[in-house]
């Protein structure tokens, strides 16, 4: 075969191990060459190979002395996973890059090491434009002061659900289940920003008073607030309870969405997503003294419970 016969001329006498010999390409351009890359095997010509002011170039052109095995496969000690690409490049001056951002990485390094510098700057703007073109799925903003929540629940144009959780707050101890829950409270705000985005801002608070408390706001008011954590009085000493009241938080959430309105107040939209009032205080309603739409529904899970462990007849 023709490789065969451009190695024999290249390197007339090859042995047992790798031996090296100056190739001279000058009249064997058009014939083809047997290439070991790192164990994978190509078929090329010199020509291309020399094409390119590179390191191949300074290889095939006889500036450099080349390796070749007892059957005439000239090696190159490097990964051959790319060398196809590699070679397509040195062809047609361009090539289609890997999708993945790992193998863009992985071409540019052999393309590094062959020196063909048109390829690096074809990776480098490849791996610019995926890191450009990321977008998160969504952005959770973390309140970090008072003044700083107050602002953007007053300029979100969108419903507010906010998560406070602060386990530092504690002075207890928790209860064997309490962890757990505190982390599915954490789970289901990050499971309901992803089904919501776009449609309500969900917001995460360090700083508050309160260990885990879920707060709900419609166009800029404080509509509920779920408290998740309870004291719980034993014989000799006080735990913390925290609770996952899932179906409250979901449904709280679906309330908030009908916010999606002009920042108008609307008392009739208040009152439908209000829990009723006790009858005493509709005199105050006549009256023009109370504003529905300042009304905030706190849902306390269990918020102070006791129990006596004491056995029967003592």
């Amino acid at each position: 075969m023709s490789g065969d016969t451009c190695l024999a001329t290249a390197c007339p006498s090859p042995g047992a191990k790798p031996k090296g010999c100056g190739f001279k390409g000058g009249t064997l351009g058009n014939k083809y060459v047997r290439l070991n890359v790192g164990g994978s095997l190509y078929y090329t010509t010199v020509q291309v190979l020399t094409r390119h002011d590179t390191m191949l170039k300074a290889m095939f052109s006889g500036r450099m002395e080349v390796l070749s095995d007892k059957e005439g496969w000239i090696l190159i000690d490097r990964c051959g996973k790319h060398f196809g690409t590699v070679l397509s490049y040195l062809r047609d001056n361009t090539v289609a890059l890997p999708k993945n951002r790992q193998e863009v990485k992985e071409l540019m390094a052999e393309a590094k090491y062959y020196l063909i510098q048109g390829l690096v700057d074809l990776c480098q703007a490849a791996l610019q434009d995926k890191k450009d073109s990321y977008k998160p799925v969504c952005n959770i903003p973390v309140i970090t002061s008072p003044k700083e929540e107050e602002r953007l629940i007053e300029s979100a144009m969108k419903p507010v659900v906010k998560l406070l959780y602060n386990r530092s707050n504690n002075k207890y101890s928790y209860t064997s289940t309490s962890d757990d829950n505190l982390l599915k409270n954490i789970e289901l705000f990050d499971k309901l920003s992803l089904s919501f985005n776009g449609r309500v801002l969900f917001i995460k608070d360090v700083i508050g008073d309160e260990i885990c408390c879920w707060s709900f706001y419609g166009q800029g008011r404080k509509l509920a607030e779920v408290c998740c954590t309870s004291i719980v009085y034993a014989t000799e000493k006080k735990q913390t309870k925290v609770e996952f009241p899932e179906a409250r938080i979901y449904e709280e959430t679906l309330n908030v969405l009908l916010y999606e309105t002009p920042r108008v107040p609307d008392n009739s939209l208040l009152e439908a997503t209000s829990r009723s009032r006790p009858q005493a205080s509709q005199s105050e309603d006549d009256d023009g003294s109370f504003e529905l739409r300042d009304r905030v529904r706190r849902i306390h899970v269990k918020r102070y419970s006791t129990y006596d462990d004491r056995q029967i007849g003592h």
